[in-house]
C-alpha cells in the first residue's frame, strides 16, 4: 500500500488516527549504483492527526538498505530509522509552504514520502564497513584485500619544466 486515503477518515481536531503499513519502497540510485529495500516490503506506523487548519502527518519505519560499498564496490548494508512530520493546510488558498507535496485529492503518497524520508536519513557514504580503505586510485585492486603501495610515479616530461621551478623556488 504506497497511497493512504486521508479523505474518508472522519477526524475532528485533536484526533489521531493510527495505521500500520506495508510499503514497498521504489530502489534508491546514489552515484549510479541501486539500493534496494530488504526485504522489500517494509512495515511502517503512520498517524494523522486533525488540526484546526490541517491535517499533521506523522511517519515511522525502519528498512534494511543494500547495495554496492561507495569506496570499494563489495556488498554493504545498513539499516535506517524514520521518524518524519508533514502538516496539510486543508485551505485551497493556503501558502504552498503549508502544502505537503505529498498529499494530493485527498490521499497521501506514503511510499514517496517513505522512499524520501530514507534518502534523507542516509549517511554521506554507504560503506561495507566503517575503515573501508576501497580501491587503489592506481591499479583498481581492492585496498582491503590487498594492502599495498606504488613506487613514486616519474613525472611527465611535459610538466618537468614546471616542476623544476617547484624545486628551484625558494623558501619563503
Amino acid at each position: 500500500m504506497a497511497r493512504f486515503s486521508v479523505r474518508g477518515l472522519r477526524l475532528r481536531p485533536g484526533q489521531k488516527h493510527h495505521e500500520s503499513l506495508r510499503l514497498v519502497l521504489d530502489p534508491l540510485v546514489l552515484g549510479g549504483e541501486t539500493y534496494h529495500t530488504v526485504p522489500p516490503e517494509t512495515p511502517a506506523e503512520l498517524v494523522v492527526q486533525r488540526a484546526a487548519t490541517g491535517d499533521i502527518f506523522r511517519l515511522a519505519l525502519s528498512t534494511r538498505l543494500e547495495g554496492p560499498c561507495m569506496r570499494c564496490l563489495a556488498p554493504a548494508s545498513l539499516t535506517v530509522e524514520v521518524h518524519a512530520q508533514e502538516y496539510d493546510a486543508t485551505d485551497a488558498g493556503a501558502d504552498e509552504e503549508l502544502r505537503s507535496e505529498y498529499v494530493s485529492d485527498g490521499e497521501l503518497d506514503a511510499g514517496a514520502w517513505a522512499r524520501d524520508q530514507v534518502a534523507l536519513a542516509l549517511p554521506d557514504q554507504i560503506l561495507c564497513r566503517p575503515d573501508c580503505a576501497g580501491l587503489c586510485p592506481i591499479c583498481g585492486k581492492d585496498l582491503n584485500v590487498e594492502p599495498h603501495e606504488h613506487a613514486e610515479e616519474a613525472v611527465d616530461p611535459r610538466w618537468a619544466a614546471l616542476e623544476a621551478f617547484r624545486t628551484d623556488a625558494p623558501d619563503g
